[in-house]
């Protein structure tokens, strides 16, 4: 069966499967914040994607954060055009699951998400997180300029350098690489947990802190 067996390694572009032309159905409205999902971004406002296992729980940590304007969850980092749910899960597109963070830079800096994603998850378990296994469940942060990259691999190392001062000698596995295609998902993914609040959340940190460090004005 096609969605019955988990992968652990990331297709390459000619064996993903084909995906569709089109964008799947999503949402318009964001049950939050009640703002378009689609729509255009404020002047100044930035966004960052990352991933940091089912992006249920990982949206919810960001549209908490003061300075967020519009959280989305969707798929990125795989080859599969417009890929589905299922086809996701299935290992087969090598997507992983994203959150896309709208924000407001004077209110919250990109190194102090960074610090939210570094926190809010084990950044060092490959192709899972906890129980959630499979290539759609690793950790990433897809950049949008180089500022937001070299702000992320400065930090990354610097909670290396924390987790292994705690003892935790498991290194980084969090992908970092420009973005390409951010594909939104199905609508029922959107804000899953404010429609579901007794949903399942997969999301938890290693207990250790994050120092922004130079990154901090980005």
């Amino acid at each position: 069966m096609l969605f019955s067996k988990k992968k652990l390694t990331i297709p390459d572009a000619e064996s993903a499967l084909p995906g569709r032309p089109d964008p799947i159905p999503t949402a318009t409205t964001h049950y939050v914040f009640d703002r378009d999902l689609q729509g255009p971004l404020p002047a100044g406002y930035e966004t960052a994607v990352f991933a940091l296992g089912c992006f249920w729980g990982a949206e919810r940590v960001f549209w908490q954060q003061d300075g967020v304007w519009l959280t989305r969850v969707g798929y990125a980092g795989g080859s599969t055009p417009n890929p589905t749910y299922e086809e996701v899960c299935s290992g087969g597109t090598g997507h992983t699951e994203i959150v896309e963070v709208v924000f407001n830079p004077a209110e919250v800096t990109f190194a102090a998400l960074v610090k939210l994603f570094l926190e809010s998850h084990d950044p060092t378990q490959g192709m899972r997180q906890g129980n959630d296994i499979g290539t759609q469940y690793r950790s990433a942060i897809y950049t949008t300029s180089e500022a937001q990259a070299e702000t992320a691999r400065e930090m990354i190392a610097g909670y290396e350098k924390s987790l292994a001062q705690s003892g935790h000698a498991s290194q980084i596995t969090t992908e970092l690489a420009p973005l390409d295609k951010v594909y939104l998902a199905e609508e029922y993914h959107q804000q899953y947990l404010a429609k579901n609040p007794n949903g399942y959340c997969g999301i938890g940190g290693t207990g250790v802190s994050c120092p922004i460090g130079l990154g901090a004005s980005t």
